[in-house]
């Protein structure tokens, strides 16, 4: 199997249209399906068991609420609790403006449901419901706009709350637990089928440990909302709670470091041998791809002049220095990607984020950003002959 890194590259866009009128539109880091390139594809079965299981020994079932939310054949779609797929109607909301979409869960014990093929996201929220409100996107189809913990306006920013992403059809199951946006509730996910596979398991006192390790480094520490979340930085940045130059040095030093040498980024297309040619980044090898000089912003949202299009060539290159750019290997290894998480977030100007949401899980992996899975270091787990699914609330 071909490393992810360099695999298509639109699992990184948002696999569910959420429509011009959704607002805060999350990082969604899914894999979509034919993000496989060439690998073999299998059927799977048309639904799939599912396990919800709380484990968080903070809240009980009764306060734990379930939405499975998402996309199929381009319409947006929600599941009910009895496992069939409707689309998101304008009639579904409330006397209060909003949805009521919440799955319950089973009075004690662990939760079974079953799952259609469809992509999106499974949320949860603990305490209180989240507000889903069904809108006119601007095509006039129904569309949901989707909770947004980083975004004090949004009504849900005082709920705690947190998701996984999946996309689930006839090539299988891809799914992961994401961090992209923030961190606020441990969740791990089990993929039964060919192999049995677990990630996103938190350490014992991973999540305290994460919100302290955040807490230490200045420019961070208000990223930190008490103790309901960490925002990712690049939402931080957006809402004024971040530096909009932090990463400049680097970027700049990097810059300066390849004016006057090589390098060199291993893709599936190839080897692209790279040097900074007037202001931009410019490689040489299977094509000829080039980057103006990245913001801070586009390095944390792996976007804007680090934008990743599904072209196989600029796209894996573009994934690969956004990894190092957030890692901070750019500048201590001229042959990307670097591949030894020892080497990773060692530079005091790091995604000091993404090192502690790593640092907090058993397997060492988590979606920090949205180029996390270069060299497989983010909680994704697939398989084409899926058989079952798990997520768990784990311990707080």
């Amino acid at each position: 199997m071909a490393p992810r890194h360099q695999r298509s590259l639109t699992r990184r866009k948002m696999l569910f249209a959420l429509g011009g009128a959704a607002v805060a539109v999350p990082a969604i880091a899914t894999v979509a399906p034919h993000a496989l390139g060439g690998e073999a594809r299998t059927s799977a079965p048309g639904s799939l068991p599912v396990t919800i299981a709380n484990n968080s020994g903070s809240f009980d079932n009764a306060s734990v609420h379930l939405y499975v939310v998402g996309n199929l054949d381009g319409r947006q779609v929600r599941l009910t609790p009895e496992g069939t797929v409707v689309p998101i109607a304008l009639s579904d909301n409330g006397a209060d403006g909003f949805t009521d979409y919440a799955i319950p869960l089973a009075g004690s014990g662990e939760t079974k449901l079953s799952l259609p093929h469809m992509s999106g996201r499974i949320y949860v929220s603990l305490g209180e419901k989240l507000k889903f409100k069904a809108v006119a996107d601007g095509n006039g189809d129904a569309a949901l706009q989707y909770p947004a913990g980083w975004v004090e306006s949004d009504p849900n920013y005082g709920v705690l709350h947190d998701c996984a992403e999946f996309t689930y059809n006839a090539a299988g199951m891809f799914c992961n637990t994401t961090m992209v946006d923030m961190f606020s509730v441990p969740l791990s996910i089990r993929l039964t089928g060919e192999k049995d596979q677990t990630t996103g398991t938190l350490r014992d006192g991973g999540r305290s440990a994460a919100f302290a390790a955040v807490r230490r480094i200045e420019e961070f520490a208000r990223l930190v909302v008490d103790d309901t979340r960490i925002i990712a930085p690049g939402h931080g940045l957006d809402a004024g709670l971040f530096p909009e130059d932090y990463l400049a040095p680097y970027i700049d030093e990097v810059w300066s470091t390849y004016t006057g040498k090589d390098l060199k980024v291993t893709t599936n297309a190839g080897t692209f041998t790279g040097r900074v040619r007037g202001e931009r980044f410019t490689f040489d090898g299977p094509a000829s791809v080039s980057f103006a000089k990245p913001s801070t912003r586009d390095v944390f949202f792996c976007d804007g002049n680090l934008a990743a299009p599904n072209d196989g060539t600029t796209g894996p290159v573009a994934a690969v220095l956004g990894a190092g750019f957030n890692r901070s290997t750019l500048l201590t290894d001229a042959a990307q990607p670097s591949t030894d998480p020892a080497a990773f977030y060692r530079g005091e100007l790091t995604n000091h984020y993404a090192k502690a949401v790593h640092a907090a899980t058993e397997d060492g992996k988590a979606y920090g950003f949205a180029f996390d899975d270069v060299a497989d270091f983010a909680s994704y787990i697939q398989d084409t002959r899926p058989t079952g699914f798990t997520l768990t609330l784990t311990p707080f």
